[in-house]
């Protein structure tokens, strides 16, 4: 039997219980405008609904949903391989069981010898959990390969990206990527937006390389950037030439303290 990856924060960043986080997630979709998107890529952020659930149910509601998906996150336990890929078994959520895209992580995983399978990596990584529910709710009987990206070499991430360009050229139906991050950390609302600005002007260019010197010569905190280069790497290689801001807001737009806050951004990359 497959192994399934255990919820390691329902209950807490979403609601533990399935009809309540049915409702969460339909709050923040229904009432949605706008024509749909077919994006090849996206970019949404993960932190606890409360916080970030209206930005990232924006961008999923304004998407046409495929059935597959390579989700990539950042590592924020620092625990596993630098990039961790799972090729079998099942998510679990409390709307039930995601199922991991076998076939599709073999396949990058014959492509790129830096793609190690690991466990350890994933076990209580939130980036990537938080995705799931709106996919199980939005895109029934989806499949997925989980990613976390530890590593920070702009040349490795072009290769990732470059990797999942050619998987998902090969394959006969439509894979979508999704880059989970949250933007610029822990500064004023003020100074959060004018870094988020900078950072987002280089996403919504197309412009990979120019994101990965931006996030380090600003110093924004964006935690996935990694994800969002090999994201913007692949997508640019599939023929990708436009990106929409679908919606933007920070943590303080919520808890009403604007000294500290974190930035979400929701763009979908076609």
């Amino acid at each position: 039997m497959s192994a399934v990856r255990q919820p390691a924060v329902a209950g807490q960043f979403y609601p533990g219980n399935r009809d309540a986080l049915s409702r969460e997630i339909h709050n923040y979709t229904d009432a949605v405008k706008g024509a749909k998107l077919r994006a090849r890529g996206c970019v949404v952020p993960h932190a606890g609904y409360m916080y970030s659930g209206h930005v990232a149910g924006a961008l999923y509601a304004r998407l046409e949903l495929p059935k597959r998906y390579i989700i990539l996150c950042p590592n924020h336990t620092g625990w596993g391989k630098p990039l961790a890929i799972l090729s079998e078994g099942s998510w679990r959520t409390p709307l039930g069981d995601a199922q991991v895209d076998t076939q599709l992580a073999e396949s990058l995983k014959s492509g790129f010898s830096l793609l190690q399978e690991d466990a350890e990596a994933h076990v209580r990584e939130h980036a990537l959990e938080v995705q799931l529910p709106f996919l199980q709710l939005l895109a029934p009987d989806f499949r997925f390969v989980p990613i976390t990206v530890g590593v920070g070499q702009f040349e490795v991430l072009s290769a990732l990206g470059i990797v999942l360009a050619k998987a998902i050229a090969a394959a006969e139906d439509d894979i979508m990527i999704i880059a989970s991050s949250d933007m610029n950390h822990y500064e004023s609302d003020d100074e959060t937006r004018v870094k988020d600005a900078l950072a987002l002007e280089q996403v919504l260019s197309l412009n990979p390389r120019g994101l990965f010197d931006t996030v380090h010569n600003e110093h924004i905190s964006m935690c996935g950037y990694g994800p969002t280069v090999a994201m913007l790497t692949a997508a640019l290689r599939l023929g990708a030439q436009h990106a929409e801001l679908i919606k933007y807001a920070t943590s303080g737009d919520v808890s009403g303290d604007h000294d500290h806050v974190v930035g979400y951004a929701a763009v979908a990359v076609s």
